[in-house]
């Protein structure tokens, strides 16, 4: 069993949980990129991006039933980044969070070859599913960013975004913001890609991002973790 975690303003990328949740899995091996391209750096650029997909009432379905989900990492230019998690790009969001970052932030980090976010829960009760927690402390490459609350509720402009994107599998771009109106944290940016779960016991698990364009490997991981 792994040593637990502990919080601190530092967390450790090669803790034997995240190295565990790195392991490749059958049939595909996760090599790192030196390329930086693909879809970070699509998001980097920002490019103006049209779905074309057809308004509607999206449908719930489970979360994460199957070994790949869709995640969409979105927010204005000068606003905190959101992330979202969807069994696939037709289902409402069933894990939605506001990390406690800028879209700025994110970005210089996305200069480096590999961006790994971790999500820890410090819960003391074993009842809930990993992702059902809501307090997490959050870490990008290792620098603890601060905590955020999962929602249990989206707000008009998280509807908004899963509206406009119902149907993309993958993208990155911007978005025209809810009723058009201007805001003063700039433009609405997003970046949606498919994930592989790679699921390492009931308290921790990982989704790593799966390149359209060929290349090597992941370049954007999301770790959870639990700790007791």
């Amino acid at each position: 069993m792994p040593p637990p975690l502990q919080s601190s303003p530092y967390f450790p990328m090669d803790n034997p949980t995240i190295l565990s949740l790195l392991h490749p899995t059958p049939g595909e091996k996760h090599k790192s990129s030196s390329n930086g391209g693909g879809l970070l750096l699509m998001f980097k650029l920002f490019p103006m991006l049209t779905s074309g997909c057809k308004m509607g009432k999206p449908r719930r379905k489970p979360l994460l039933n199957h070994t790949a989900a869709t995640c969409t990492i979105f927010g204005y230019r000068k606003g905190r980044v959101f992330l979202a998690i969807q069994a696939d790009p037709n289902c409402v969001p069933m894990f939605v969070i506001e990390l406690p970052m800028l879209t700025s932030v994110l970005q210089k980090e996305m200069e480096s070859d590999m961006v790994r976010i971790a999500l820890e829960s410090e819960t003391k009760t074993h009842k809930k599913k990993l992702l059902e927690e809501f307090v997490w402390a959050v870490y990008c490459n290792g620098r603890k960013m601060g905590y955020s609350i999962r929602k249990k509720h989206l707000c008009d402009d998280e509807l908004h975004v899963t509206q406009l994107l119902r149907g993309v599998s993958t993208g990155a771009g911007v978005l025209p913001t809810l009723n058009h109106k201007e805001s003063s944290d700039g433009e609405l940016t997003y970046m949606r890609a498919r994930f592989e779960r790679v699921v390492g016991s009931k308290d921790s698990e990982a989704l790593h991002m799966i390149n359209p364009d060929g290349a090597p490997g992941p370049e954007l991981s999301i770790f959870f973790l639990r700790s007791y």
